[in-house]
């Protein structure tokens, strides 16, 4: 049963450090899971807590109205920010048109009342018509593991517009910027980082999770929640590598300017080009490979 709720700019589970109390008196499962471990430091042996990224499946269902709601994808993903990496998943992949088009998002309700943290149901404005089953089911590497067949990896989407040029300065400050605010990788260096900055720098939204696909797909569900999209002027930052699939994520959000601290693949760099973005890796110490585009890149600056 889907629970009624407003599109709502806090989540269950988005909880401050300080607000955190007993795991039994939390809404939901948090980013972080406390664990013990034993380490071995030459010829000393000690136990002592620590602390992991928390991994958890999440189903996303799709209802339209007089409809039930219908299962679409399982992603294993951080907790935290679940309703916008519902968005987004669903604004990537085509199925959701933009703000206008989303009635309700709510975590499901069982039968006795209690919510359940790991399904999230969107509700749209018009009836759901899937078609054949899309049967997503992703890992925390690689988002379109599950998708039923070759021809549904390429999501339709058009070249984006010229974008902003930004200058060489402006690009070495990034991943210092991307490594401050990495709260979660501070705690368990095991995530993943998304960041999207203006073309002055400035941080506009980051988010973590265990898969990189599910951060990139977090931002993107925050703009199209504030109604945010195209992003025209913005620059993508990932803390890994660019794969295919960010690519064509940030094309779908209109992104022109992509930029990883580590490499692109083959189909990444391909497909940037075929879609007019501007395509950077091993972004540090002032020094990146431009792949693609870099007209929009000031070096000179």
């Amino acid at each position: 049963m889907l629970q009624r709720s407003n599109v709502p700019t806090r989540e269950a589970g988005d909880v401050d450090a300080a607000e955190a109390g007993p795991p039994d008196a939390r809404p939901a499962r948090r980013p972080v899971t406390p664990v013990r471990v034993t380490t071995l430091d030459g010829a000393h042996v000690h136990e002592r807590p620590d602390r992991v990224v928390t991994e958890e499946p999440m189903e996303i269902r799709l209802q339209g109205p007089g409809q039930r709601p219908e299962p679409l994808a399982v992603t294993m993903r951080t907790p935290g920010h679940d309703f916008e990496l519902a968005v987004g998943f669903c604004t990537t992949e085509g199925i959701l048109s933009g703000l206008a088009a989303l009635d309700e998002i709510a975590y499901c309700v069982g039968d006795e009342g209690e919510q359940h943290y790991n399904v999230v149901t969107l509700r749209l404005r018009t009836r759901v018509a899937l078609g054949p089953p899309r049967r997503f089911v992703a890992n925390a590497s690689c988002g379109i593991c599950g998708k039923a067949v070759l021809d549904d990896v390429v999501v339709a989407t058009r070249p984006v517009l010229d974008g902003p040029v930004i200058s060489r300065s402006v690009l070495a400050g990034l991943p210092d910027t991307l490594r401050a605010s990495q709260q979660v990788f501070d705690e368990t260096g095991g995530v993943h980082a998304a960041a999207l900055f203006d073309a002055g720098g400035n941080l506009q939204v980051l988010r973590e999770d265990v898969g990189r696909h599910n951060a990139l797909d977090k931002v993107i569900g925050h703009e199209v929640l504030t109604d945010g999209l195209p992003l025209r002027d913005r620059v993508l930052l990932v803390s890994g590598r660019i794969s295919f699939e960010i690519v064509q994520k940030a094309a779908v959000a209109g992104i022109p300017v992509l930029c990883a601290v580590s490499a692109p693949s083959s189909l990444a760099v391909s497909a940037a080009r075929r879609l007019n973005q501007t395509l950077m890796g091993f972004l540090r110490d002032d020094r990146c490979n431009v792949y693609t585009g870099v007209d929009r890149v000031d070096a000179d600056a």
